[in-house]
């Protein structure tokens, strides 16, 4: 029983026994290893500062990404602000500096300015100015003038009192020579003028032909005349033959009286005359007409008052531009006057006016042209004889004629008539002719 009990015991749980095969039958599958995670030595862990300041590899997220962007926005924003914040403290003096000129000119405001010219420009805020009235000054120019227009010549506003320069005046012209340009041509024609044939052919010569044809007189081989003067007595018509002038030429024209060339202070009467003539230059080929030269042409004399000498110096800067060092070119000068007795022979010398028009009272044949001119457009009875008064002995100008037809228009609608009757003529013929020598009825002395 010994022998049997252990031996039994201990063959029950051996390996080779085959009791157990029923409960091992479902073994596991065989699966390869997994393949390694790098390639190569594998790298020991690093140890130590280094380890600590390596910054571990963070992939970037759609949040870090809009974070990122937030603080660009920031970023710039702040250079934004630290921009503007720099612009200002930089601009401020400057606009500060306007801000009190701003404030000195709305002092001005209100006040007169004195117009002068600019001699010379010092720096950007000083110049050396002059005006009309007084000597050369050295002021300030205003941070609002702009300094860029700004040259020696030009004419400046200046303050009425520091003299400081306040403004520019962007028209070069004097403001004298700029109304003296016609910009709308005259009414009048070449057909309003009566008779006077002779004098339209000499001034068409003289003034419109070497404009319009100039090499007519190159052909020719002669130099066209420089200038004409108009000369007869009151009402002949010179003013008239001028505006026709004006009226049929496509030049410039520039009219100026002889009276307006007179100026109050020393040296302005020259300038403006020397100004004038530069304009016509530039704005050539044109005309320059000036009425009653008698005014500033007359003989020269030993002047004892300064308005005297001003006006023979003003003479004299005309003397030099009609025929001075400069070639005139294309301008041409008409001169009027009733005087021409009066005037300087050195304004009337070849050269200077080279063609002399002679405007006499009008003749029977004129008189007759001139009267129907003037009786054109009126209403006139069956009973009216204009011959009555073409065939009269009284010396009649142009502008007599003018003032009987006028008058008896005038007489007829005082008395609410549509026609003019003969005897309005009568009547207007014997006032005009009253007025003109000076309150002597007509035939008191006969």
């Amino acid at each position: 029983m010994g022998q049997g009990t252990p031996g039994g015991l201990n063959r029950q749980g051996l390996p080779g026994d085959r009791k157990g095969d029923g409960s091992n039958k479902k073994e596991k599958k065989f699966e390869p290893a997994a393949p390694p995670a790098r390639v190569g030595r594998k790298q020991r862990k690093q140890k130590g500062p280094e380890a600590a300041a390596r910054l571990p590899t963070v992939t970037p997220l759609s949040k870090c990404k809009l974070r990122l962007l937030k603080l660009e926005r920031i970023k710039d924003y702040l250079l934004m602000e630290e921009e503007f914040v720099a612009n200002q403290e930089r601009l401020k003096p400057q606009e500060e500096k306007a801000e009190e000129d701003r404030s000195k000119v709305d002092d001005l405001r209100g006040s007169p300015m004195s117009v002068g010219n600019l001699e010379e420009l010092i720096d950007e805020n000083h110049a050396i100015v002059s005006s009309s009235v007084g000597p050369e000054y050295y002021v300030g120019i205003l941070s609002f003038v702009d300094k860029d227009q700004l040259e020696p010549g030009c004419a400046i506003l200046m303050h009425n009192k520091v003299l400081s320069v306040v403004g520019l005046l962007q028209d070069e012209v004097d403001p004298m020579v700029s109304v003296m340009k016609v910009e709308k041509a005259p009414l009048e024609s070449y057909a309003d003028i009566g008779g006077l044939d002779a004098q339209i052919q000499e001034i068409k010569e003289a003034v419109e032909l070497p404009l319009t044809h100039p090499e007519l007189y190159e052909d020719i081989g002669i130099k066209p005349p420089k200038g004409v003067i108009l000369y007869g007595e009151p009402g002949t018509g010179k003013t008239l033959l001028a505006k026709a002038v004006a009226n049929s030429t496509s030049a410039t024209f520039l009219r100026v009286v002889g009276s307006e060339l007179i100026q109050k202070y020393l040296g302005d009467g020259p300038k403006l005359v020397r100004e004038l003539f530069r304009v016509a230059d530039d704005l050539s080929p044109s005309i320059v007409f000036i009425d009653e030269i008698d005014a500033v042409g007359t003989k020269r004399y030993d002047a004892h008052s300064g308005g005297e000498r001003e006006i023979q110096r003003t003479m004299l800067e005309l003397l030099n531009q009609l025929d001075g060092f400069d070639s005139r070119g294309d301008v041409k000068v008409i001169l009027a006057t009733n005087r021409i007795e009066s005037l300087d022979p050195a304004l009337l010398r070849p050269g200077r006016i080279d063609r002399k028009i002679e405007f006499p009272l009008p003749d029977i044949k004129t008189r007759r042209r001139i009267f129907q001119i003037h009786t054109l457009r009126m209403t006139l009875a069956d009973d009216v004889n204009l011959e009555e008064f073409v065939m009269t002995k009284d010396e009649f100008s142009g502008a007599d004629i003018k003032a009987i037809c006028t008058e008896a228009g005038l007489l007829a609608l005082r008395e609410r008539r549509m026609k003019v009757t003969h005897a309005d003529f009568k009547k207007a013929k014997e006032k005009v002719m009253f007025k003109k020598k000076e309150g002597v009825p007509e035939g008191l002395y006969m």
